[in-house]
């Protein structure tokens, strides 16, 4: 028994190729951990076993390529990294096994939904899921709540991202950032939940961390933290929507209370703390792509 995985968009995710590379190892799986990238001086191209270059995941012929190096590789895993390819692999995850390889991947309705922080936060309110206020310009009532938070209704790496602490200032940045979604201010320490769902959506394994230091969105420092709060709220988001493989919820505890802003169907930049947490993602991948059946461990 071998897997060989293939990693997209691998881009700067060095301890991610490394954590598969070493899950491999400790379960004495035969196999080569491969990486696409659309630069090929990539960092984590230099680190895994073969590294090849593909189109944007925008292009007519992304999924034709990967198709072909999962031909040639003999992959038996797929893990998408970026959000712009995951509603792509979402609906491809039936063409790829008929091939032979598992995708760890939510299904595209799943991934078209967390794309859009709009409609995020409104299906996980409707669904009882503590969930920042949102709205659209349209939807602002006369006296809206100040502060606020504008940012993008889809997009990542808090680009364009603001907070708005006058009405003055709300009215610029509704203005300037384009498609803009308006949430509630949530004035409270950050929290990423990384969540691991088996491929029929049951959760595995739940760590929350704080995000100590962002930057430019993404984590630089943070602490993992034993919190039943946030592991519940995991929890209800897992049962509102049907997820596949890694994902991460992101929210902010206001007065004792964690409430969701947004959620990534996808592995996170700060998924070597959960790793050294003791909950080996990579290696939970491993083994479901071969088939094993693995119990939770929350």
């Amino acid at each position: 028994m071998s897997l060989n995985i293939l990693i997209t968009a691998a881009s700067r995710r060095v301890p991610l190729v490394l954590a598969f590379r070493e899950g491999l190892k400790s379960l004495g799986i035969p196999g080569a951990v491969i990486a696409t990238d659309v630069n090929p001086m990539s960092p984590a191209a230099h680190f895994c076993d073969r590294a090849y270059r593909v189109p944007l995941s925008s292009a007519p012929g992304y999924l034709a390529a990967i198709t072909t190096i999962c031909d040639g590789e003999q992959i038996g895993l797929i893990v998408p990294t970026i959000d712009d390819e995951l509603p792509l692999f979402g609906a491809a995850v039936a063409d790829f096994a008929e091939r032979g390889v598992r995708v760890a991947v939510s299904p595209e309705d799943t991934a078209m939904l967390c794309d859009d922080k709009y409609a995020t936060c409104l299906h996980l309110r409707k669904a009882g899921v503590a969930a920042a206020e949102s709205f659209l310009p349209e939807q602002l009532p006369a006296n809206p709540c100040i502060p606020a938070f504008v940012k993008p209704r889809r997009g990542r790496g808090s680009v364009y991202a603001f907070p708005a602490r006058s009405a003055r200032e709300l009215a610029f940045f509704v203005s300037y950032v384009p498609d803009p979604v308006v949430q509630e201010y949530l004035d409270g320490p950050e929290f990423t939940i990384d969540v691991m769902c088996d491929f029929s959506g049951r959760p595995l394994s739940i760590v929350p961390r704080q995000r100590v230091v962002i930057r430019a969105g993404v984590i630089d420092r943070g602490c993992t933290v034993n919190d039943p709060a946030l592991i519940d709220l995991a929890l209800a988001c897992v049962s509102a929507m049907t997820f596949a493989g890694p994902i991460n919820v992101q929210c902010r505890t206001v007065n004792g209370r964690p409430t969701v802003f947004e959620i990534n169907p996808r592995f996170s930049g700060g998924i070597p703390l959960t790793i050294e947490a003791g909950a080996h993602f990579p290696r939970m991948l491993i083994q479901l792509a071969l088939g094993q059946q693995l119990e939770p461990s929350i």
